[in-house]
């Protein structure tokens, strides 16, 4: 099964484990046999004043580890030696099956641990690995979910297993091996209760183990709204839909909670069945148990072991039957754990990269010959038949409707995902041939969503580059027409930012996004999508105007809405539709492109057409 393989690894302390366990078992399983021995003697000690032949034989055959000579020994002193002498032994063998299973325990709980920090790691790992399709695929939420319940489970599993799956099997095997040697004509008695215990189980498991497979599903479920609410709060406090979602979630919350306590209910009536059917067999063992000590064939002492044998042998099934119980819940979060670390990235490296053969100096040339995209097998290409040049050290703007494919062209650029036909190359080098690491670092990319880390200005303007020196934090802040929102903060570059930037307005957190782009030293071409949104027309004119004085060397690709900051750029490419339907200035486009026109009458006056729409 899935969840053992993740113990392989650690077979040698599986190993000892076990031996230990065999250690504690037979401390477990002598300590009956002393109890049987002492109860028979404390009889004869303090309980009975004229016993019968038979008994004086037993009681005879259990004191015969003393040494004692002559014929004139006091009986009373004898045997009162020998219970203090196997009360000794008892506290000895006591004291070391409890420090064996102080070590199992740790052992176990160490390795369990260690499992599921290997896990964490490996699925932290191949996470980040993965391009947007497999994360889209899998979900966020599903993916947090994997990473931290399931990986939970199988810890507690693993545990489970090293401390019960093993030790359960040993000590059935060793009671019945006693109750075998203590009396055979009672252990029907035992198979009886083993019977009815196997059976009350099974019962359970059919009922319940549907539930557990689907809780892992509802876990997820419960995630992802969650999630979602707290992402989304303030448009849901703007639409005024707190209702809404709380009864969303409360729906996702209660069918959890239902199942939940569906299995919780089986299992809790599992143990009164036991513990009926172990206080059952004592009754029926002292029953059947005393025609045998009225008859001087079975001492108490041995129908007492012969008790203690049978609730090792119940509960060692009742053990194996509750791992039985979980088995299947790990099993379903091992196999969701196994899904994502034997999906394989839809984007990797080449064999051969020729990450050597780019430039290292000056802008990137880049060139995108007949792409076509779409994001899923079925669905329609997002992108058809898209070629154009974005020359060294040039500014292109991309600009079209909404889901014309603006924002994919910066992913396919990236290599966030693959094109489906066509090539895209940089320096003439196809992006397939190159290293991710090496690619990426040749851009500087604002996203469209300026998200930004938990930490303060000045940990996420350097995030790319953590040596960033003073002087370097404060040009390309200066650039990105932020150094004066952050001189009136009273920290200033210490300033803190909450997760996303929250405490900051939009403006902002693209200026500062933008900076964070800038400040990648290696950058030879620098990607804004529709990053300047959110300024007012004075700080995107002065923000361009920057742009075009301190990185003219480089090369710039403006994703944008707004032909005020677009106008001047040396290319402009209009998209509709996924294709391209004019390539120009926007002199030339206002003249050439219809679909460029009526952009650019819905945002201009007449005075700014300067006649060209006419």
């Amino acid at each position: 099964m899935r969840v053992f393989k993740y113990l392989v690894a650690h077979w040698r302390v599986i190993l000892v484990i076990i031996l230990l366990l065999l250690i504690q078992a037979f401390c477990d399983l002598a300590l009956p046999r002393y109890t049987a021995g002492i109860v028979d003697v404390g009889i004869l000690q303090f309980g009975i004043e004229n016993p019968s032949d038979g008994q004086l034989e037993q009681f005879a055959r259990a004191i015969s580890t003393q040494d004692f000579s002559g014929l004139g020994f006091d009986p009373q002193e004898t045997q009162l030696s020998y219970l203090l002498f196997v009360g000794a032994q008892m506290l000895g063998i006591t004291a070391v099956g409890a420090l064996v299973a102080i070590a199992i325990s740790f052992l176990a709980s160490r390795t369990a641990a260690t499992i599921a920090r290997d896990l964490r790691q490996r699925l932290f790992e191949r996470v980040v690995s993965f391009s947007d399709a497999e994360v889209q695929h899998f979900s966020a939420a599903s993916l947090i979910t994997r990473s931290t319940n399931d990986v939970q489970q199988i810890q507690m599993t693993c545990f489970i297993a090293m401390r019960m799956v093993l030790f359960a099997p040993i000590m059935a095997i060793g009671g019945i091996i006693m109750v075998l040697s203590t009396d055979v004509s009672m252990s029907w008695i035992i198979v009886l209760a083993i019977v009815v215990v196997i059976s009350s189980i099974a019962v359970l498991m059919a009922v319940a183990m549907p539930k557990f497979k689907i809780m892992q599903t509802l876990i997820d479920r419960v995630n992802l709204v969650a999630r979602e609410i707290i992402t989304g709060l303030p448009v849901i406090r703007a639409f005024n839909r707190q209702s809404f979602e709380k009864e969303r979630f409360d729906d996702a919350n209660e069918t959890l909670r239902r199942t939940q306590l569906f299995t919780n209910r089986a299992m809790a009536f599992m143990q009164p069945v036991v513990q009926l059917a172990m206080n059952g067999t004592s009754i029926l063992i002292v029953w059947t148990a005393a025609g045998f000590i009225d008859a001087g064939s079975l001492q108490t002492g041995q129908m007492i072991a012969f008790i203690n044998y049978a609730m090792v042998i119940i509960t060692s099934f009742m053990m194996m039957s509750m791992v039985a119980i979980m088995l299947p819940r790990a099993e379903v979060a091992a196999a969701r754990i196994d899904e994502v670390l034997a999906t394989d990235p839809s984007i990797v490296d080449p064999e051969c990269p020729l990450d050597d053969q780019l430039s290292s100096t000056g802008g990137a040339a880049i060139s995108f010959e007949d792409v076509t995209f779409s994001y899923d097998e079925d669905s329609e290409p997002v992108l058809q038949d898209i070629s154009f040049v974005v020359p060294t050290g040039s500014t292109t703007a991309i600009v079209g409707a909404t889901g014309s494919g603006k924002s994919t062209i910066l992913k396919l650029l990236m290599r966030f995902y693959d094109v489906n036909e066509g090539v895209i190359s940089i320096d003439g080098i196809d992006v397939r041939n190159l290293s991710q690491a090496t690619l990426r670092k040749q851009f500087g990319f604002v996203p469209q969503n300026s998200f930004l880390f938990n930490g303060s200005i000045e940990d996420n303007i350097s995030y790319a580059s953590s040596d960033l020196d003073e002087d370097t934090l404060h040009a390309v802040s200066a650039i990105a027409q932020a150094n004066s929102f952050i001189a009136q903060k009273e920290e200033g570059y210490a300033f803190e930012l909450s997760q996303g930037g929250t405490n900051v307005s939009g403006g902002q957190r693209q200026r500062l996004a933008i900076a964070r782009a800038l400040a990648q030293r290696s950058a030879r071409a620098f990607l804004f999508d529709d990053s300047f949104s959110a300024l007012d027309y004075a700080t995107d004119a002065a923000l361009r105007s920057a742009l075009a004085e301190k990185l003219s060397d480089k090369t710039k690709i403006i994703v944008a809405q707004r032909i005020a900051t677009i106008r001047d750029c040396d290319n402009i490419i209009v998209l509709d539709g996924g294709r391209i339907v004019g390539q120009g200035t926007h002199a030339q486009l206002l003249q050439s492109c219809d679909v460029y026109k009526e952009i650019a009458k819905s945002q201009l006056s007449e005075a700014e057409l300067g006649g060209g729409a006419a």
